[in-house]
């Protein structure tokens, strides 16, 4: 009997599929999809690797910018380094006149006075933006801050002490804009004795 009655319900599943009207062309191939999980899975997993791409080329783009941003920073503020030490470089020389004025005993004092005020000015307003000047006398010589002009025997003076500034060093934030040009005392056993030559 169960059989029987099983045969009779397979009939009418039967019967009702065949009442039920041809799907269209589109429908078929949603149907086809929905209905093959290897499918779904497969247009799935193309499409988040779609969306790692983009994303991943979004990152990658802000990154560069970001890096720009900073390189654009980075070398706007080495220009106005660049132009500041430039600046200086030239004002120095002008402090070497000024110099040059008040040690050449000028009898006028109102020009005297005039060449000092200027000259302290100068030196204030170099100091001010981080310029700083080197008188080395008395200190170990630096090749890396000084240029020796002369090595000579200087009687007080332990050897490689500078002995005489001929001109002063400049630096600018850390930045030699020029070296001391000076004079070296000598050991008074080199086997050359008094050397005044240019080194």
């Amino acid at each position: 009997m169960s059989k029987k009655g099983g045969n009779g319900h397979d009939e009418a599943e039967a019967e009702g599929e065949a009442s039920t009207p041809e799907p269209t062309t589109t429908e078929a191939g949603l149907s086809a999809v929905a209905q093959d999980p290897a499918a779904v899975a497969e247009e799935t997993s193309a499409l988040r690797r779609e969306r790692d791409d983009l994303r991943e080329q979004l990152l990658r783009r802000r990154a560069d910018f970001e890096n720009y941003k900073k390189r654009m920073e980075r070398d706007r503020g080495q220009a106005g380094f660049e132009a500041a030490a430039a600046i200086f470089r030239e004002l120095v020389t002008t402090v070497d006149n000024l110099e040059r004025a008040l040690q050449s005993g000028a009898s006028t004092d109102a020009l005297r006075t005039g060449v000092e005020l200027t000259y302290r000015e100068l030196l204030t307003f170099l100091e001010s933006q981080g310029v700083v000047i080197h008188d080395p006398v008395g200190q170990p010589f630096d090749p890396q801050r000084h240029q020796a002009l002369m090595h000579e025997i200087a009687p007080g003076f332990s050897a490689g002490t500078v002995v005489e500034a001929f001109r002063k060093g400049y630096s600018y934030k850390d930045r030699l804009l020029r070296p001391a040009l000076v004079k070296v005392a000598k050991d008074p056993e080199d086997e050359d004795g008094a050397d005044d030559g240019i080194h």
